[in-house]
């Protein structure tokens, strides 16, 4: 399955972004991780079909209520990672 990095910037943090994404996450079936970076950006990778990570892209421009999205960075990468669920790591 494809694998994607995003790295989304914005007023990201301390609005329940993470919680938010993962809750989205879980809800499209996708697998993977999410965390919050020293940057004051938000970093998730992702892994699932196309139409699922096409539809999580789209959302994570919404946020919860007291984000705003600047910009999301994304990033293809190696499509063997072995995840079992989605987590938030921090």
């Amino acid at each position: 399955m494809p694998v994607i990095k995003l790295n989304i910037s914005g007023q990201v943090q301390g609005v329940g972004y993470r919680y938010w994404f993962a809750e989205q996450a879980q809800a499209l079936g996708l697998k993977g991780n999410v965390q919050n970076l020293s940057t004051g950006e938000v970093e998730a990778v992702i892994v699932g079909t196309d139409s699922q990570l096409s539809e999580m892209i789209a959302r994570s421009w919404q946020g919860p209520a007291r984000a705003t999205v600047q910009a999301i960075i994304q990033e293809y990468l190696k499509s063997d990672l072995d995840v079992q669920d989605f987590r938030i790591l921090r």
